[in-house]
């Protein structure tokens, strides 16, 4: 690791503007992906700014029934919250699925939005990726890549993004805040993570060198009836395989309501829009469920040895829908 400064940020304007002095600088909230990165070479940064201390860990209710979530409240605190637990239990689900308590404990939301894929010739810097050094190969698409993405990958990145906290946020459309230099803006976080396309560097459509304050979860009457499931290939802390974030309305026997979001199926959390629309008005059951799931995934394009994650997200969210279906039943 080479040397690097450290400052530790009093307000939101002076952090922006440290950011702001050198493209190398960097914030640092709990630093569980950042600092990973630096030891192995991937991240170099002048400034290490520290962010934890400004008054951005709070979660409130919003006027209109959704939830503002401050950027640097703790993974720990935002799946432990009664609001959290109790309105979009699938968030609270999402984070415990993620990593350990201690991992929680330090690790932040906005953080979490931003880590990074875990492909392995991403975090080897004597491998090359397009991600890493722009223009020098995806030898994934070759190799390694039985954990890679399915949908919406192109031949110059195969990488999933592996955030679960992220996969229930895009179920629930939530938006994201950051400040720059110019002042405040907001992103929808569906718009918030690019289309890998011939640029899987650029991730993200934040503005250079913007921090992110927070985000807002709109109220989602359907998320009270929430669920996230995960398959990993150990039953201890693992990134995902496939994931689903799910919240069903059925009432009468039809789906009136559902939210559908797919992860470590992409290069960012994924939201299943047209298995969405197969359900909307459909009669609830594993037939429609499993429709709604082909819907979604004739779109996949699976490599040589990651074909299995066509066949394990089909089941999966059959598996979730039916079983938010009956709970609701009872």
């Amino acid at each position: 690791m080479r040397e690097f400064g450290y400052q530790r940020a009093s307000d939101v304007a002076g952090a922006v503007a440290l950011r702001g002095a050198d493209p190398d600088n960097r914030f640092l909230g709990g630093g569980t992906n950042l600092v990973d990165l630096m030891k192995t070479g991937v991240e170099r940064p002048a400034r290490l700014i520290d962010i934890r201390e400004l008054p951005l860990d709070a979660i409130e209710s919003t006027p209109q029934g959704g939830l503002r979530i401050g950027a640097t409240v703790t993974n720990g605190d935002l799946a432990a919250h009664p609001d959290v637990r109790r309105r979009y239990p699938a968030l609270a689900q999402a984070v415990l699925a993620g990593a350990s308590g201690q991992l929680r404990n330090m690790a932040t939301v906005g953080g979490n939005l931003l880590q990074r894929t875990r492909c392995g010739y991403f975090t080897d810097v004597t491998k090359p990726c397009n991600k890493r050094v722009p223009g020098s190969g995806c030898p994934a698409v070759g190799g390694e890549h039985h954990q890679h993405a399915i949908l919406g990958a192109s031949e110059h990145c195969v990488a999933v993004h592996p955030s679960d906290m992220a996969v229930a946020l895009t179920a629930f459309d939530a938006v994201v805040h950051y400040e720059t230099a110019d002042g405040p803006g907001e992103l929808p976080l569906r718009e918030f993570y690019l289309p890998v396309g011939a640029t899987p560097h650029h991730e993200t459509a934040l503005p250079p060198g913007a921090l992110i304050t927070g985000l807002t979860l709109p109220p989602v009457p359907a998320a009270v009836h929430s669920r996230y499931r995960k398959v990993r290939e150990r039953a201890s802390y693992a990134f995902a395989l496939g994931s689903v974030a799910a919240a069903l309305d059925v009432r009468d026997g039809v789906v009136r309501d559902v939210r559908l979001a797919l992860g470590a199926v992409a290069s960012r959390p994924w939201r299943a829009v047209a298995a969405e629309r197969v359900l909307t008005g459909a009669p609830a059951g594993p037939e429609t469920y499993a429709a709604a799931a082909d819907a979604e995934l004739a779109a996949a394009r699976p490599l040589p040895h990651n074909g299995y994650k066509v066949t394990l997200m089909r089941n999966l969210v059959v598996a979730v829908l039916t079983e938010l279906a009956e709970e609701a039943a009872r």
